[in-house]
C-alpha cells in the first residue's frame, strides 16, 4: 500500500492506445494510457467501459453522436454499445476494467497490458 504517481507513471511511456496497468481494484485493472488520433469501433458485450481524462481532451463517438471529454471529467460506456474515443492531441487517460478484458473487445486485436 502506496501512493501511485499518475504522471511519474505516465512518463515511463510514449505509444499511444497502449495501455499499462498501474494498480489492481478488487478484480478490475487500473490503467493509464495516452490517446492520440482515433481509436477504432468497438464495444464490450459484458462489461462497461470507463474513462477519466487526466490531462487534454478526446472525444467520445457512439452512434451518431460526439462527446467531447475534458480533463477531470469521466464518460462511462454502457455494456454493448459501439464506441470509439479519439483526441485530436496527445490526451492522457485512467481506464478501468475487469482483469482479461480485451482493450478492443475482441483478444485477437487487443494490445497487451504491461504492468508498470
Amino acid at each position: 500500500m502506496k501512493p501511485i504517481n499518475l504522471n511519474a507513471k505516465l512518463a515511463q511511456f510514449t505509444t499511444h492506445w497502449d495501455p499499462h496497468v498501474v494498480a489492481d481494484y478488487n478484480n478490475n485493472d487500473v490503467m493509464v494510457v495516452k490517446f492520440q488520433g482515433e481509436f477504432p469501433l468497438h464495444m464490450h458485450e459484458d462489461t462497461d467501459d470507463f474513462f477519466l481524462v487526466l490531462e487534454g481532451e478526446m472525444t467520445m463517438d457512439i452512434q451518431d453522436q460526439s462527446h467531447p471529454v475534458k480533463a477531470g471529467e469521466l464518460f462511462i460506456v454502457p455494456k454493448g454499445i459501439t464506441h470509439r474515443p479519439r483526441a485530436e492531441h496527445e490526451c492522457k487517460v485512467l481506464l478501468i476494467e475487469p482483469k482479461g478484458v480485451p482493450n478492443t473487445g475482441d483478444p485477437a486485436t487487443a494490445a497487451p497490458k504491461p504492468r508498470i
